[in-house]
C-alpha cells in the first residue's frame, strides 16, 4: 500500500464537474452549467460556474472531470469495523430459525466476537480491519466511525481504538471513534452488571478519554444488554468527562432509550425501528440524528420497520450507515445500504444521499467540515461516473467511483 502522504496532490482547478444536488448548499449554478472547485493547500478554494472561475487561479495545474457527477465525501456513521475473527456461523444458526436473542444465550454474538478480539494482536486487527476499511474506501467514504466494544476491559477496549487511530492516519481518512465499552456484558462479569457499569464509568473511560483516543461515548440499551439505568449512568459519566453521547437505541424493543439520550443532548440514536412518538419528539427538539441501519435489518430479517414517515413529519434528520460488524451487518458498502434504505425502509433518492452526507456528518459532530462543499472546507469529495445522483442507490454491486478526493489528495483512480 502506497503511504498516503505519497498520494498526489490535489491542489489546482478541477473543472468539468456536475453538482450533485444538495453537495454545495451555498452554490447557485445556471441550469446546465457545469461546475469547478479549486483547491489549495488541501482545502477548497473556490467553487462555482466553471465559467466564472477567478482569474487568480487561471495559473492553477488543471484536473479534468469529463462531465462527471461530484458530491461531498460519503460518510459511514456507525461502524464496529475492528475485531477479531468472524461470525458466518451465526448467519446460518439464524437461518435455522435461532432469533437473535437465543444466539447471545448460545454463547454467540457479541461474547464471540470479543473473545476472537481478545487473543489478537494490534497488528492483527489492523490488517484485519484495513481489508474491510479499503472496501469501504472504494465506495467513496472519507469519513468514518469506528466503535470500540469488542474487548470489554480496558486493555483491550484500548487496542480497539489504538487500530481505529492507526487507520485514520495510514490512509488519511477522518476517523471518529466511540468508546462501546457497554456493549455486552463480559463473561468475567456474569451476574455483576452492576459492577461491569462501574469500571466502564470509573476506569475505562477516564484512561481512554485521558488518552485522547475517544470521541463520544456509546451504549446497547436493550433487553440482552444494559437497562435504561445502566445507560444512564454512562451518560452522566460521559458529561462529567464532556464526551458527546449517541446510543443503540430502541432496535428490538422500546426501552425509552432514545429520550434518555436526547435529554443528554445525544448526537444520534442509531437502529430505532422500535422507536416510539415521544422518543421522536425528544430527538426533534434535541437535534439528534436518527441513523437508520438497513443492513441490520435485511441480516436480521427484521419486519418491524423504523417510523420512517414519523421522522419525516417531525423533521429528524436521517443519515445511513452500514453498522458493518460481524454478526448482524457484515457490510462493506455504504452504497449497497444507499439501496437498502430506498427499498427497504422507502428513503427518497435524496433523503438517502443526504443521508450518507450532511446528516451522517451531523451525527458525528462534523458538522463544520464535512458533508457539504464549500470554501475553506476539507478537499474531500468524490466523481462518480454517474449521470444522475439516482444511480448511486440504484445499482448495487457495481463500483462508480471515478475519482476521490480525500484530504486534499488523489486517493483512489477508478473506472474512467
Amino acid at each position: 500500500m502506497k503511504a498516503f502522504d505519497e498520494l498526489p496532490s490535489a491542489d489546482g482547478l478541477w473543472t468539468g464537474l456536475r453538482l450533485a444536488p444538495g453537495a454545495a448548499p451555498g452554490v447557485q449554478l445556471p441550469e446546465g452549467a457545469e461546475a469547478a472547485i479549486v483547491v489549495a493547500n488541501g482545502r477548497i478554494g473556490w467553487i462555482g460556474d466553471s465559467r466564472a472561475v477567478p482569474a487568480r487561479f487561471a495559473d492553477a495545474p488543471r484536473h479534468e472531470g469529463g462531465g462527471a457527477l461530484v458530491t461531498p465525501g460519503l460518510i459511514d456513521c456507525h461502524t464496529h469495523l475492528v475485531y477479531g475473527g468472524q461470525r458466518a456461523n451465526e448467519f446460518a444458526m439464524r437461518l435455522a430459525g435461532a432469533s437473535y436473542e437465543e444466539v447471545a444465550k448460545a454463547g454467540g454474538g457479541i461474547v464471540a466476537s470479543v473473545r476472537a478480539t481478545r487473543e489478537a494482536s494490534e497488528d492483527q486487527l489492523f490488517g484485519q480491519a484495513a481489508e474491510r476499511l479499503e472496501q469501504l474506501l472504494a465506495d467513496g467514504v472519507c469519513a468514518i466511525e469506528i466503535k470500540s466494544g469488542y474487548g470489554l476491559s480496558l486493555d483491550h477496549e484500548r487496542k480497539q481504538l489504538r487500530v481505529a487511530r492507526r487507520l485514520g492516519e495510514a490512509y488519511g481518512v477522518t476517523v471518529r471513534t466511540t468508546f462501546l465499552g457497554a456493549h455486552a456484558l463480559p463473561p468475567d462479569y456474569a451476574g455483576r452488571s452492576g459492577d461491569y457499569i462501574d469500571a466502564v464509568c470509573k476506569k475505562m473511560m477516564p484512561a481512554l478519554a485521558n488518552e485522547g483516543l475517544v470521541d463520544a461515548v456509546d451504549v446497547f440499551c436493550e433487553r440482552i444488554a444494559f437497562s435504561l439505568q445502566e445507560t444512564e449512568r454512562v451518560f452522566q459519566a460521559a458529561r462529567a468527562l464532556d464526551l458527546p453521547v449517541k446510543l443503540h437505541a430502541e432496535q428490538l424493543s422500546d426501552m425509552g432509550g432514545a429520550a434518555l439520550a436526547a435529554s443528554y443532548g445525544a448526537l444520534s440514536c442509531d437502529h430505532i425501528e422500535h422507536l416510539s412518538p415521544e422518543g421522536i419528539a425528544a430527538m426533534r427538539d434535541a437535534g439528534s440524528v436518527a441513523v437508520l441501519l438497513p443492513g441490520a435489518y435485511y441480516t436480521l430479517r427484521d419486519t418491524h420497520l423504523p417510523p420512517i414517515e414519523a421522522l419525516r413529519a417531525a423533521g429528524v434528520p436521517m443519515a445511513v450507515a452500514t453498522d458493518h460488524n460481524p454478526g448482524t451487518s457484515p457490510a462493506l458498502s455504504l452504497l449497497l445500504m444507499m439501496n437498502m434504505a430506498c427499498t427497504l425502509f422507502r428513503l427518497t433518492v435524496p433523503e438517502a444521499l443526504a443521508g450518507v452526507t450532511v446528516h451522517a456528518a451531523r451525527a458525528l459532530g462534523l458538522s463544520d467540515t464535512h458533508g457539504v462543499l464549500g470554501v475553506g472546507r476539507p478537499a474531500d469529495f468524490v466523481l462518480w461516473n454517474a449521470t444522475d445522483a439516482s444511480e448511486l442507490a440504484y445499482w448495487f454491486g457495481r463500483r462508480a467511483v471515478k475519482r476521490v478526493v480525500r484530504q486534499g489528495r488523489v486517493a483512489q483512480e477508478g473506472a474512467r
